[in-house]
């Protein structure tokens, strides 16, 4: 029988004896994840910890088949280049599983990962155009590795997602290495993890009764990092890296998002969400079953890419491929409908950045002539005048003494706010509901309104009855 089918069969039939096995035994343990019912919607309890039952299988398979064909030690040196740091990435993960780490404990064990794999030969050599090793190479390697490791690890949100995701992923850089026909090694040392997860995928799918765990999807995430960075050494592409990260950008996109939005919300990189890719299909009413085929159709579609991508030489039809998976991705973007990034385009886009810079120079204009003023009277002038530059209108208006009001139609739809200060001082303002165009948002003219008149009124009332004082004096 041939190694790759014969492969493919043991470590199926491995995963599928294994992966009952370790769940009953992490049930009976206690070692399980609690819903909370926000992001872990699961309803019962779920054993975690199922990657050990994908390791094993992974392992098991060489060693049986080993056993029976005897496949060379050097048709397999890919797979020991792979599994002294994947060895060390599962204890990472099989560790925060059972009893948890920090962040920091998490990452750098991922690093020292990172670092055997890189020490074992598995290092980029190619990114755009530049071919050789060099001082870019160590750091690029490691970082590219981070990245498709903690990428499945936060795809692992939902039934079956990021075991499904790793198993598109494998079989498409595993059809990438029979397609380049020399690369043996590459397949050899894939198709036993396809046949794993999907083995696994039988217990792990919408409703799963095992969950993956740190100890799956960080050595899922690892290895396949590894295995398209020995993909690129085989191939002779422009861009180097840009078929594997097409294998891996659902899970790569993913990650990228939930980075980005955060800086943008200004929180913690690390801190969990609910803005992840599955956590939007979910929003829009699909259940978790129609959301991850939904994701794996996603997988397929981004693996005929990768494939095309591989394939074609010419840097033309090349540069095609990129361009309609860059439109592809972004569509899908757009259709998960994130407030963050539609925030952003605005402001970058559509002039609100020019509307917010100028926003912040009429507030800071009217600090400082508010800090000027001195008297009632020309506090109540410049507020009116700066408040129509907000789109809004003082209607009436009490200031130590100073009082003012407009009487005039109020538009069918507005609102009308008055800002109260001591000694029955107030200012109050209407808007036309909706007028945007007017002016920039009224709040924060309001907060500076206010500060400053706190600030001004003690003193304008002590003039004011200093100067009624004298006044009685005088006509005495």
């Amino acid at each position: 029988m041939d190694p790759l089918v014969w492969l493919g069969v043991v470590s199926i039939a491995l995963s599928l004896i294994l992966t009952p096995l370790f769940r009953n035994l992490f049930r009976y343990f206690g070692f399980v994840d609690h819903p909370d019912q926000d992001r872990k919607i699961h309803s019962s309890p779920i054993p975690r910890a199922g990657g050990t039952a994908i390791a094993l299988s992974y392992i098991l398979s060489f060693v049986l088949v080993q056993m029976t064909l005897g496949i060379s030690v050097a048709r397999l040196a890919l797979v020991w280049k792979v599994l002294p740091a994947a060895a060390v990435m599962f204890a990472v993960g099989l560790i925060d599983d059972l009893w948890g780490l920090k962040p920091w404990q998490k990452l750098t064990g991922q690093i020292v990962a990172c670092g055997l794999a890189c020490y074992s030969g598995i290092l980029i050599v190619d990114i755009i155009g530049v071919h050789g090793v060099g001082w870019w190479t160590i750091p690029v390697t490691i970082f590219w590795l981070l990245a498709s490791t903690n990428a499945f690890n936060l795809l692992d949100g939902m039934d079956g997602l990021a075991g499904g995701a790793g198993l598109f992923a494998t079989l498409t850089i595993f059809i990438a290495a029979l397609l380049q026909g020399h690369n043996v090694a590459l397949a050899l040392a894939t198709v036993p993890l396809a046949g794993a997860l999907l083995g696994f995928l039988r217990y792990n799918f919408a409703p799963a009764t095992v969950f993956l765990g740190d100890s799956g999807s960080l050595v899922i995430g690892f290895v396949l990092g590894c295995f398209g960075v020995i993909w690129t050494q085989k191939s002779a592409t422009l861009l180097g890296m840009t078929a594997p990260i097409m294998a891996l950008s659902i899970p790569l996109l993913d990650v990228t998002l939930a980075v980005v939005r955060r800086l943008l919300r200004r929180q913690p990189i690390f801190t969990a969400d609910r803005g992840h890719i599955h956590h939007r299909l979910l929003d829009r009413g699909m259940s978790p079953r129609r959301a991850a085929i939904a994701l794996y159709a996603l997988c397929s579609l981004v693996a005929v890419f990768s494939l095309l991508y591989s394939q074609y030489h010419n840097d033309r039809v090349a540069g095609i491929i990129v361009i309609v998976f860059c439109a592809v991705a972004w569509m899908g973007i757009q259709y998960l409908g994130y407030a963050e990034f539609t925030a952003a385009g605005r402001l970058l886009f559509r002039g609100d950045l020019q509307r917010a810079y100028r926003v912040q120079l009429e507030l800071h204009t009217f600090d400082r002539a508010l800090v000027l003023a001195r008297s009632p009277e020309d506090c109540s002038a410049l507020i009116r005048k700066t408040a129509l530059q907000f789109g809004l209108r003082v209607t009436r208006l009490q200031l130590a003494g100073e009082s003012y009001s407009e009487p005039f139609a109020t538009p069918a739809q507005s609102w009308r706010v008055q800002v109260p200060f001591d000694h029955g001082d107030f200012v109050e303002l209407e808007r036309q509901a909706g007028d945007l165009a007017a002016g920039g948002p009224g709040g924060p003219f309001l907060d500076a309104l206010w500060i400053g008149l706190v600030e001004h009124l003690p003193a304008f009332r002590r003039e004011r009855a200093a100067s009624v004082a004298d006044s009685t004096v005088s006509n005495w």
